[in-house]
């Protein structure tokens, strides 16, 4: 079901400095790199980073504060290429304090690019971003064209961040590129915080036994990708950058489902598996929905893909089954 993995070779003999290594992102990324004889530097703002992988690559590991200025000397210095995935990723927790959100989503970019001008190192960064565009359901599939209309403080930092990197390369000072990225699902997401993940508590609620519930019609769009699609994305990106560099790309799966139509096929699947009738019920949202909660955004990774040969190569129902097959064997 994956794609040919031309990309790792890329990597084979370099020094990538991954962010968020512990994180849902982060850890396939490692087990992904794991195969190559190359030096990963896994990051985390803890120890508690999981078990290495057996490899053929180099693991080492650092804790630290992405917002000092000195650990991004520290990792940059012979580093090749640069995964940024670390991040605070939940929107209501932005809203709630702005000032901690931008020290986490922007501060962290700005402290990297000043380590890039201060090293005269460019390494290739490759950073994680989030949607930004708007989209109803005459207008999708979106694509780069589209006009920027961040709408939360969360989107509004992580867009800040990404036109940050961007000036940068424009100056000459940095390299890299930022992929926005749609809803991620599947295996080994921890599921923090209520609006991120959904597909993944949906999946546990259902094994659970527990009815899905669809706020109003659900009948706003979602483009979901599979975390092993985002994974390839990221090794595309890494293996391409001469061709993405000081752009960025829309990534998902290019294909939309409702939000009724989602939780309708997690309960199948899992009745499927266990025998036991998931129902799906409607009901009124315990607050008016936000104007985030009410977009519909379906991803056009056209340009993405001609650049590297990337393609989206799992199915909605082939992601949610494996995501279900994992639950169940933890």
């Amino acid at each position: 079901m994956r794609p040919g993995r031309e990309w790792l070779r890329h990597f084979d003999g370099r020094t990538v400095v991954i962010t968020g290594a512990g994180g849902f992102l982060g850890r396939r990324l490692v087990e992904q790199l794991a195969a190559v004889s190359c030096r990963i530097i896994r990051v985390s703002r803890t120890s508690a980073l999981p078990a290495a992988p057996s490899s053929a690559a180099t693991l080492v590991n650092i804790t630290g504060d992405l917002r000092e200025a000195a650990l991004w000397v520290r990792l940059l210095t012979g580093a090749d290429i640069v995964l940024h995935l670390a991040a605070q990723t939940s929107v209501t927790v932005a809203a709630a304090d702005p000032d901690a959100d931008f020290e986490a989503n922007v501060l962290p970019m700005r402290r990297m690019l000043q380590a890039c001008r201060d090293l005269s190192h460019r390494p290739t960064i490759v950073s994680a971003g989030t949607v930004t565009q708007a989209g109803l359901p005459r207008q999708l599939p979106v694509d780069e064209d589209a006009e920027d209309l961040p709408i939360t403080v969360y989107d509004r930092h992580k867009l800040a961040a990404e036109r940050d990197l961007e000036t940068s390369v424009a100056a000459g000072t940095a390299a890299g590129t930022t992929l926005r990225l749609v809803n991620l699902y599947g295996p080994g997401s921890s599921m923090a915080g209520r609006d991120r993940h959904v597909l993944n508590r949906m999946v546990r609620a259902a094994l659970r036994g527990e009815a899905l519930t669809v706020f109003g019609a659900g009948d706003y769009v979602r483009d979901y990708l599979f975390v092993d699609d985002a994974v390839d994305a990221f090794l595309a990106a890494g293996a391409h950058a001469d061709r993405l560099n000081g752009r960025h790309f829309v990534v998902g799966s290019g294909s939309g489902v409702t939000i009724r139509e989602a939780f309708e096929l997690v309960a199948a699947r899992v009745g499927v598996l266990t025998g036991r009738v998931v129902p799906v019920i409607a009901a009124e949202p315990p607050r008016p929905l936000s104007a985030i909660e009410q977009r519909s955004f379906v991803a056009n990774p056209a340009r993405f893909a001609a650049a590297t040969g990337w393609r989206s190569s799992w199915s909605l129902a082939d992601g949610i089954d494996r995501t279900i097959e994992a639950a169940t064997c933890e």
